[in-house]
């Protein structure tokens, strides 16, 4: 379902967004669409403190690092060495 939303503006505001939707080759109402699309992505999406707070919590962690090609290298290695996956316990 579709709702309608009705926003009131002034003829330079409405001639300014005329000319922003021509310039991209768009109706009015589209380029409003996707304008309000992209407002709603910029907004945060949660508690800015919890975010942040996990990130913390994750660069705690210890994990494998070297040189990227190294580590593909041995990825490949071990997908290519044909073991893969326990089928019996899921895992290794």
């Amino acid at each position: 379902m579709t709702k309608r939303l009705q926003v009131l503006l002034d003829d330079p505001e409405y001639e300014a967004l005329q000319l922003a939707a021509a310039a991209r080759n768009l109706s009015i109402a589209e380029w409003v669409r996707q304008a309000l699309v992209a407002a709603r992505r910029r907004e945060s999406s949660g508690d800015v403190d919890r975010k942040l707070g996990a990130i913390r919590a994750a660069v705690r962690h210890a994990g494998p690092t070297g040189q990227i090609d190294r580590m593909t290298g041995e990825v490949e290695r071990g997908y290519l060495s044909g073991v893969g996956p326990d089928a019996s316990t899921g895992g290794y």
